[in-house]
């Protein structure tokens, strides 16, 4: 007896501009900062959404992974990367990154990428060429570490 087939939707990455998709990346973030972190909800929406330009990873037409990144000069700084705790350690985050990373790469202007590393995720950002700038400090009261990677 023949297997039935599956049918799915491929992951797709894209810069989000539609109202109710950035809401579910908000959400997502809330998700991952304010209920699993526990980082204060005034301090994970912090009035720079309106100035940022979002990206997302979705998975059957669902966000599961996103972030957001700001223009400061010539750099950009990629902020609040979240994935959908199901789809952690699938290589998710590395998709949308190396999305973002690409789009990034060819925006008039941008010399340097810049982020805020949790501790814990140094290495997901070293293996995406940023390199470690300081020492470690505290944010919302978890260590991080300030990233970079020129372009």
């Amino acid at each position: 007896m023949p297997l039935p087939q599956m049918k799915f939707m491929p992951t797709i990455c894209q810069e989000i501009t539609d109202p109710d998709e950035l809401q579910a990346c908000f959400a997502l973030r809330c998700d991952v900062f304010v209920s699993e972190q526990n980082i204060p909800a005034s301090l994970e929406m912090d009035g720079q959404d309106a100035v940022a330009r979002h990206f997302a990873l979705k998975d059957a037409g669902k966000i599961i992974a996103t972030c957001r990144v700001r223009r400061m000069g010539s750099a950009a700084k990629i902020e609040r990367m979240a994935v959908q705790k199901d789809y952690r350690r699938k290589g998710i985050g590395q998709e949308l990154m190396k999305y973002v990373l690409q789009h990034l790469t060819t925006t008039d202007g941008v010399q340097l990428l810049k982020l805020s590393s949790q501790a814990d995720a140094v290495p997901f950002y070293e293996h995406l060429n940023f390199k470690r700038r300081g020492p470690e400090y505290m944010d919302a009261g978890i260590p991080h570490y300030d990233m970079t990677r020129e372009l």
